[in-house]
């Protein structure tokens, strides 16, 4: 084996020039595989008995039992007339031991192979002197060459960025990131069954929406050339799922993608999955008990327990979870009283603390919501549902009093991660409401909602007492796979493609 070879196997730092001449070999052994009739990408199927997992975890009771398993190279020790390596597979890794004597040419075609290539192989199973579960094998054979070099492999890939856009490779160099998505599908199919059993009925509602409504968002725009016509990718599935409510169906949910052209950051991504749910003859109350047994049934799922650790601190999910208006909370953290000042006063002392209000939102309501987020979001660390927001922040929400909702929404570690409304079912206040956001909008505010005219009158049909809510997916997997960036729970999270 030449030193380029040996590069190869060890995947050491490399210069590029080092990297094409690696590249040019392994497609030069691609080449004499196919001219000696042994193409690789020829194989079109092999059959396994079992993963890495189930091998180890059954031993001593498998020894000397035959398997065959297909996974990836992912190190290679060549000793002469016999060789370990370990294979990766969808669980894990295993150690193999090959000699000589026992595979003949295959022995000297399983020396050419690369850290990387997938191969697929037959053994008894047995433990070595070290102690390693591992397979003895007596037949293998190659199934895909790698005509890439794997990222050097004691320390994995870790370069963030690279991570992203390749999450392949990702996926490959770091096993703990498989294990972060597969702790996302359990997540997502423990809130399906909660539902399910409850009585939800999980249903689709359009991506493609021609007006931009259910949530305070800025857009996506796009158009369609057969109608020649602009429309959105939905921003929320609320207007359509309170549209179901009305036309008779009591308990609905859809999971799915929502799109928002907004900043990038470790708590945000331009397309996000959600949960949003609706119960007739129900009101927030049933909402909060709803979110409290959902983040038990997650918990229950992943084996959690009642508490789980974030970033090194340790978060309760003791129900029931503690419970502040938005009042309270900022009379706690900032003094101001909300029920005691009137408005002029309580805006004049906002802006003391460093409010900037824009001049379409000079209210009350808004400085209300200005001196949350500066001052009392960061400091909301266990669960915490913080209730009553201003009505100007709240256009599809019951009113409660002239000023306030019944709306709230659940914090942790200082993130959002739920939002639920009492549901405003009065067609004439909806109007209302759609119009002062028309002003907003009229205003330059980008976020402001259209006016749903076929929603107020879906409203006008008559809906029930309804609650609704919805849980950001994307968040509540980072907090339960103690992720600290939501790129790290999404696959392929948006980014700015490379030049």
């Amino acid at each position: 084996m030449n030193s380029k070879e040996m590069a190869t196997e060890n995947n050491e730092g490399l210069s590029e020039e080092a990297l094409r001449e690696i590249i040019q070999i392994r497609h030069d052994k691609l080449k004499n595989l196919v001219d000696e009739g042994k193409d690789p990408f020829e194989i079109t199927s092999f059959k396994r008995s079992h993963y890495s997992k189930q091998i180890i975890d059954a031993y001593p009771k498998n020894d000397a039992k035959k398997v065959t398993i297909a996974g990836r190279i992912m190190s290679k020790r060549i000793m002469g007339k016999a060789s370990f390596s370990h294979i990766l597979d969808y669980q894990g890794q295993i150690q193999i031991y090959l000699k000589g004597e026992n595979l003949g040419d295959k022995y000297e075609e399983y020396k050419k192979f690369d850290i990387g290539d997938i191969v697929g192989l037959t053994g008894k199973v047995f433990i070595t002197k070290m102690g390693e579960v591992s397979i003895n094998v007596s037949d293998i054979t190659l199934l895909s060459k790698s005509l890439l070099p794997l990222p050097e492999k004691w320390n994995g890939l870790k370069d963030n960025e690279l991570r992203y856009r390749q999450r392949y490779v990702d996926l490959i160099a770091n096993p703990h990131v498989k294990e972060t998505f597969i702790k996302r599908s359990k997540i997502i199919r423990a809130i399906r069954n909660f539902l399910d059993k409850k009585g939800y009925l999980e249903v689709e509602t359009p991506v493609l929406a021609t007006l931009a409504g259910g949530a305070s968002a800025r857009p996506f725009i796009t158009h369609h050339n057969t109608l020649d016509m602009q429309m959105y990718l939905r921003i929320a599935t609320e207007l359509y799922l309170k549209r179901l409510i009305v036309g008779g169906f009591d308990k609905v949910y859809e999971i799915g993608r929502l799109f928002r052209n907004e900043g990038i950051s470790i708590k945000h991504n331009p397309e996000f999955t959600t949960i949003e749910l609706y119960e007739a003859y129900t009101d927030l109350e049933g909402m909060i008990k709803i979110t409290e047994e959902i983040f038990e049934a997650v918990a229950k799922e992943l084996g959690c327990g009642d508490s789980i650790v974030y970033q090194g601190t340790q978060i309760s999910l003791k129900r029931p979870f503690l419970r502040m208006s938005m009042s309270e909370s900022v009379k706690k953290y900032t003094g101001l009283d909300f029920d005691k000042t009137n408005s002029d006063e309580f805006i004049k002392a906002a802006k003391g603390m460093g409010v900037v209000l824009d001049k379409t939102k000079m209210t009350k309501g808004f400085a209300l919501v200005e001196l949350f987020d500066g001052f009392v979001e960061k400091e909301l660390i266990q669960p915490t549902f913080i209730t009553d927001y201003p009505i100007e922040v709240s256009p599809l929400a019951k009113k409660k009093g002239n000023d306030l909702t019944h709306r709230f929404e659940l914090f942790m570690y200082a993130r959002e991660m739920a939002n639920a409304f009492s549901e405003l079912n009065d067609p004439l206040d909806q109007k209302q409401r759609f119009l002062e956001q028309m002003k907003l909008k009229a205003g330059g505010d980008e976020e402001a909602q259209d006016y749903d005219e076929d929603f107020v009158t879906a409203l006008e049909y008559g809906m029930p007492p309804t609650g609704g809510l919805g849980i950001g997916i994307d968040r509540l997997v980072m907090m339960f796979t103690d992720s600290a960036s939501i790129r790290d729970v999404l696959l392929y999270p948006t980014m700015k493609p490379k030049k």
